[in-house]
């Protein structure tokens, strides 16, 4: 789990599913009556590390809130169940990745460049990854007109004309990944910057505004999340250059 305190998280989820545990309180004597039920603590102090416990689940069991618990008795018993089957599965992670998947390396969409994890954090977070990858774009082609100063071109246009093998002229600057020396070497990775960026906005761009109301499965919004990152952190470490 990428990112993750996970001393910290199991520290967390024990405290909240003791303060879920309901316990049965009987009726007063001589009332006919099943009695009730309350949990451990407060509801006040339940509420407080339910704030808590909620972002932990959001991270762990994405879809916790789908879960098909019965709350007849316990308003809590949602929270409490998908506590302890998150605390299991941060108990047990290494043993269930060993067993169940390849143990191959993870890529957390946290640690992508900021501009692009920015722009993609909160729709990623609900499960909508085809806006996420758009949100991400779009701050991507905010962030690179303004290291350029432009708002006049934008996507497709505004990296051609940026990563442009052509020296800057006045108004177009240009950005390049390494010293503009003139070399074959300078001239290829400034010509792979601009073909790769046309590629990102051709190939993925372009197919997304003409599926508005499909959804992407969440591993290849990843994917394309990664190519975006690429992108930007290229666009964030390379040198502008004016004309003089």
């Amino acid at each position: 789990m990428t990112g993750l305190n996970v001393e910290w998280a199991l520290e967390q989820l024990d405290d909240f599913i003791r303060a879920t545990t309901v316990h049965h309180v009987p009726p007063p004597s001589g009332v006919i009556s099943a009695g009730s039920y309350r949990t451990a603590d407060s509801e006040e102090e339940v509420v407080k590390r339910a704030q808590v416990a909620e972002q932990i689940l959001d991270r762990v069991l994405p879809n916790w809130r789908s879960l098909e618990v019965s709350t007849s008795r316990k308003k809590w018993a949602l929270h409490h169940e998908a506590s302890l089957r998150a605390r299991e599965n941060l108990r047990r992670q290494e043993e269930i990745r060993k067993n169940l998947g390849d143990d191959a390396p993870e890529l957390s969409a946290a640690k992508l460049h900021p501009w692009v994890w920015d722009g993609a954090s909160s729709l990623w977070q609900s499960g909508h990854f085809r806006e996420a990858v758009e949100g991400a774009i779009r701050k991507l082609n905010a962030e690179t007109q303004n290291k350029l100063g432009r708002r006049d071109v934008s996507e497709t246009d505004l990296f051609n004309q940026a990563f442009s093998e052509q020296a800057p002229a006045a108004g177009k600057p240009r950005l390049y990944r390494m010293k503009n020396d003139g070399s074959s070497t300078s001239k290829s990775v400034q010509r792979g910057a601009r073909t790769f960026a046309e590629g990102v906005f051709a190939g993925i761009r372009n197919p997304l505004a003409h599926e508005a109301d499909q959804e992407m499965p969440e591993q290849e919004a990843l994917e394309y999340l990664a190519a975006l990152s690429v992108l930007a952190r290229w666009v964030d470490e390379s040198t502008l250059e004016v004309a003089s």
